[in-house]
């Protein structure tokens, strides 16, 4: 092959320079601008081969002086439009000003730029100012490949013909197909006259590439992909157009597998009492994920045929029953996964009512209790690319966590338990439509108001009771939780160990006695046939075990970088989402740093999933990552439990939060004083035997 760059120039020659890339070389008048493009390393579509038919190829020739570049583009700079492309212009239309780069032909030097929607790599720009663009580079893709008939004298079969035809005209060495397939194969092949669309999964990375699909002539129906965050309370998925790389819809379901337990050692040790859990469990959340599916594609109307790959990500207890292997070792130490490499199957394989040849990859775990959801928000948020030590925190009912920078990423798992999803809090609940999410509390009235999801109005506002009729004030969500031990807290209605004192110490009759301690009164609804929502102590002990739980896990990880404070910290997972970092930091769940250092990454694990869909190099990218990651294992550090005890005080018993003391002042109350009267605000002494 000649080599544009470095042949010698003819008197016939011309200069093609292509923008954006600013790739250019010299090429004989008469060639294609997709063969140009191609001997340089353009980034220019073609699903046909140079055809004319699927209209990837676009491109925008330059006319006039481009100083830049020193050139002068001439109008008759390429060839007139042909038949071919003006058939395609009265059918489909083509901008104006573009032409079909397999049609248009040098005739002189030119400036040729191709659109974002020409490109192989297309950019998808997520949302989020700091996050990282994905580069489009799915592991399926269509091509157009003609192939030769049979004849007598050359008696190959067809598949071996259409193997080389995809090798000749694609560079695709090595193809296989599945059965299926094989058996449509011949009658394909003549329905199209030995013009067919094959569909190829190329994993990039475990076995070569597969045929997944193959239709008659030119076939252009969309391809889409599933990407999956498998967690052990709720199942959300993204459903991506493979070739624009565009979300087209998204749905979430709780998890079945609630039923079992709700934290993933009840799960492991329901497997662990009673036999066939393990399989009971498997078949409920393989349930689950398939409801998930149908759902998905009804609300995008697409055909479950349409989806070709999905990519899943989830922790190591949900990755072991989402297989169908039993989680009986991730219950006891040394917490061994059966396997902790990435998976490359078939989404059959999982019961999931996909393509029948569609492709599921399964991200790698870090360790046994740092799943593949924590390796798919390294994969989103890279630490090891950032010059500033960032904590990464994926809150959940097990707190992933990561912390560091480019010299070295340290991972490890904290068991929170569901507190934080509402779960064991006496007016506790999910997030849903009516569920209080924000809290304020005036410090001198210790009076509240809030906010119900569903609703824009403060409960004081007026008009308030008539909005909320429609689903009424039904309990406290998450971030309604943190929010309120937060406010409770610095409107001094609760102390630093984490009692609720009496009315005549905190100066409101909204703290009352119940039973042995106090609770607060938040909400009654009970004149309006609604209900009474109370903050109990009970409900603040339940917060502090989550919030220490999580909060140590992270200074331990400080611990081994042998520091004492952070650059800045990202607070992943959907409910993390919703976090109010101030509240976050006054509750004590999150180390001291400044707080428009504390960011919000939503659904992390979610975006890193999306990211090995539609690009098969970060699936590489994250394997290697996850070898380098050094893990911890919090269960035999001798240090969590000394940073579990100070940190379930509120804000901390002994860390300082110089950054949080800068923007608030925390009441030094203190309301246990040691007496048996509990009306004055302590708590009862044990009586000695």
């Amino acid at each position: 092959m000649s080599d544009p760059l470095h042949d010698p120039i003819l008197p016939n020659d011309a200069l093609v320079v292509f923008t954006p890339s600013g790739k250019r070389g010299r090429f004989a008048l008469g060639t294609p601008i997709l063969t140009a493009a191609r001997q340089l390393g353009v980034d220019l579509d073609s699903v046909c081969g140079g055809r004319g038919i699927c209209s990837k190829c676009q491109i925008t020739p330059g006319q006039g002086e481009f100083p830049k570049h020193g050139v002068t583009v001439s109008p008759d700079a390429l060839s007139p439009f042909n038949k071919v492309e003006e058939r395609y212009d009265s059918i489909r239309g083509l901008k104006a000003g573009r032409r079909l780069g397999c049609q248009a032909t040098v005739q002189g030097d030119v400036v040729v730029d191709v659109p974002p929607e020409s490109q192989v790599h297309k950019q998808v720009v997520r949302k989020r100012a700091e996050a990282r663009d994905i580069i489009l580079a799915p592991s399926i893709k269509r091509v157009l490949v003609q192939v030769e008939q049979p004849d007598m004298h050359d008696p190959t079969g067809d598949f071996e013909r259409l193997s080389a035809a995809l090798a000749t005209q694609w560079n695709i060495e090595g193809i296989t197909a599945p059965l299926p397939v094989l058996a449509r194969l011949q009658s394909v092949l003549r329905k199209g006259d030995w013009t067919v669309t094959c569909i190829i999964h190329d994993p990039a990375t475990g076995s070569g590439p597969r045929l997944a699909e193959i239709y008659p002539a030119f076939d252009e129906r969309p391809l889409y992909g599933l990407a999956i965050d498998l967690g052990s309370t709720t199942i959300a998925g993204h459903l991506c157009n493979l070739e624009t790389g565009e979300v087209v819809a998204s749905a979430g379901l709780m998890n079945p597998q609630i039923r079992f337990g709700e934290d993933l050692m009840s799960r492991v040790s329901y497997s662990m009492m009673n036999e066939g859990g393990a399989g009971e469990m498997t078949k409920a959340v393989r349930e689950g994920m398939a409801q998930l599916c149908n759902d998905i594609a009804e609300e995008a109307e697409v055909d479950l045929t349409q989806i070709m790959d999905a990519v899943v990500v989830c922790n190591p207890v949900m990755h072991h029953l989402f297989l169908g292997i039993d989680p009986y070792e991730l219950g006891q130490a040394p917490f061994a996964l059966t396997t902790s490499d990435a998976l490359n199957l078939r989404a059959t394989d999982l019961d999931l009512p996909l393509h029948p040849n569609a492709a599921l990859y399964m991200l790698p775990c870090i360790a046994g209790h740092v799943g593949a959801d924590a390796a798919a928000v390294a994969l989103s948020e890279a630490p090891e690319k950032s010059e500033e030590l960032v904590l990464v925190v994926d809150v959940g009912t097990n707190a992933e966590i990561l912390l560091g920078n480019t010299q070295r990423v340290l991972a490890c798992s904290s068991p929170t338990g569901p507190a934080f999803e509402g779960a064991q809090i006496s007016a506790g609940q999910r997030a849903a439509p009516g569920a209080i999410e924000r809290v304020e509390i005036d410090p001198d009235t210790k009076e509240p108001r809030f906010k119900i999801i569903g609703c824009d109005l403060w409960s004081t506002d007026d008009g308030f009771e008539e909005a909320a009729l429609a689903t009424g004030v039904t309990g406290i969500c998450g971030s309604g939780i943190i929010e309120i031990v937060a406010e409770m807290r610095m409107a001094g209605i609760v102390d630093a160990p984490g009692l609720i004192g009496a009315p005549e110490q905190t100066g409101t009759e909204r703290c009352f006695l119940d039973g042995r301690t106090y609770s607060y009164l938040l909400y009654d609804a009970t004149p309006l046939g609604g209900q009474k929502i109370t903050v109990t102590n009970r409900d603040i002990r339940e917060i502090q075990m989550a919030k220490a739980a999580l909060y140590s896990g992270a200074r331990l990880l400080m611990d081994k970088f042998e520091v004492d404070s952070v650059d800045r910290i990202v607070l992943a997972g959907a409910f993390g989402a919703h976090i109010s970092p101030k509240h976050a930091m006054v509750l004590g769940m999150i180390p001291d740093c400044p707080l428009d250092r504390v960011t919000s990454a939503g659904n992390a694990a979610g975006t890193g999933a999306r990211i090995a869909l539609l690009n098969t190099e970060a699936r590489r990218e994250i394997e290697a990552t996850v070898k380098a990651i050094h893990k911890v294992e919090t269960a035999i550090e001798p240090r969590f439990q000394e940073h579990f005890v100070n940190a379930s005080n509120i804000p901390n018993a002994v860390e300082a939060f110089p950054h949080l003391n800068e923007v608030l002042t925390l009441p030094n109350v203190t309301f246990n004083t040691g007496g048996d009267d509990t009306r004055g605000g302590g708590r009862r002494r044990r009586r000695r035997g």
